[in-house]
């Protein structure tokens, strides 16, 4: 059966590609105009960024990025990359409750505070910084359900409190190569049987939901099967990518228990083309929304890994990212420099992109309210 569904998908990509016609007036045309304020608004939605600071004032660029740009969604690190140091953003349990409890004062609408709080390897609440101790995916299956159930409580409560509302994770990467050195070797699947990784994942976006915590099920495609690292540069999985892969997903999202999915920056060469997926709009239209029906929010993983910034330039990176059907681009700020005027650039980017006809207002303006809509599920009440 997977892999009849493997070449369904496949005939319809080729079906699709062939029935394209340039001459065809799109959609998009037909639709009512977006002001000029109502897309500066779509496009800061559709932001996930980075930012330094365990504090901030009105005089911190992210504070600015947040009013003027209308930036909707924030990521925290305890490590900052660029310049090799730690506690970025986080250093204890009540720093990180007054950062958050900040931000969101300063922000006119809920913002979605993320995290990658997978436990155990991936962790950026630590136990050093008086954060609970957790287990990674892998030691917490092999204690069954109840063990699964109770890290994922450990987590979820733990941001709970620190008032993070977005979780990305559970990692429900399919354990293809023990010996791959970001997912196998670090622990980060719940097992090589994509059964036993839907139900443990289940598990642990019940336990998230309970407290609040949106999840947010990663790679897609599937990492699983990889033998290099995206953080460092190009990957390609498509000699040894399963289509056992995807079941953990579509388990999931015909449950109803999927968000947002994460896509990778692996390029799989069998879903239709040689981008990375998280570029690709065949890994991102044509398989995760038409083909497995995903209604959610789909956000990249970091625009700032080697993966991209080693081939794309930043304005490419972020255009192929919205062509490809993406909502929200993660703009880390934590690669090998830090820019505090990202955003700026970044909205400004698209804001030329839409006035030069490289992308529709329309299509922001959907990404945006899928997001809107996803808010909805987080218990927040904004400040006005």
């Amino acid at each position: 059966m997977k892999r009849l569904f493997l070449l369904a998908f496949l005939m319809a990509v080729a079906l699709s590609a062939c029935s394209q016609n340039p001459n065809v007036k799109k959609d998009s045309e037909t639709q009512p105009q977006i002001g000029a304020d109502q897309l500066r608004k779509d496009i800061g939605e559709m932001l996930l960024v980075g930012f330094r600071g365990t504090t901030i004032t009105e005089q911190d660029p992210i504070v600015r990025d947040i009013r003027k740009y209308h930036v909707g969604s924030v990521i925290l690190f305890e490590y900052d990359a660029p310049s090799g140091t730690r506690h970025r953003n986080i250093s204890s349990p009540q720093q990180i409750k007054n950062l958050c409890a900040d931000l969101q004062k300063y922000s006119s609408e809920p913002l979605l505070i993320g995290i990658d709080q997978e436990g155990g390897n991936v962790t950026r609440l630590r136990s050093r910084d008086g954060f609970p101790p957790t287990l990674t995916a892998e030691a917490s299956a092999r204690g069954g359900d109840d063990s699964v159930s109770r890290n994922a409580h450990t987590i979820a409560t733990s941001l709970s409190k620190a008032g993070i509302n977005l979780n990305f994770a559970p990692c429900v990467d399919v354990n293809v190569n023990p010996q791959c050195p970001v997912i196998g070797k670090l622990g980060r699947s719940f097992s090589s049987d994509p059964d036993k990784v839907t139900h443990f994942a289940s598990i642990w976006i019940k336990e998230h939901n309970k407290q609040g915590i949106i999840s947010c099920l990663k790679h897609f495609p599937g990492h699983g099967s990889a033998s290099g690292d995206t953080h460092a540069g190009l990957v390609d999985v498509s000699k040894s990518w399963q289509p056992s892969e995807l079941q953990p997903y579509s388990s999931l999202i015909e449950q109803g228990l999927v968000d947002m999915v994460m896509v990778a920056h692996v390029i799989n060469s069998q879903l239709g083309d040689d981008l990375p997926a998280s570029l690709s709009p065949s890994v991102v239209k044509e398989l995760l929304r038409n083909q497995m029906g995903f209604t959610g929010v789909v956000v990249t993983d970091d625009l700032a890994m080697g993966a991209i910034v080693k081939q794309y330039g930043f304005e490419e990176a972020i255009h192929l990212a919205i062509l490809a059907g993406c909502d929200l681009l993660c703009l880390s700020n934590n690669g090998t420099r830090y820019d505090p005027d990202m955003v700026p650039h970044a909205v400004e980017a698209i804001l030329s992109m839409v006035e030069n006809g490289l992308i529709s207002a329309q299509d922001i303006h959907a990404s945006a309210e899928r997001i809107r809509v996803l808010k909805k599920k987080i218990n927040l009440e904004p400040t006005r």
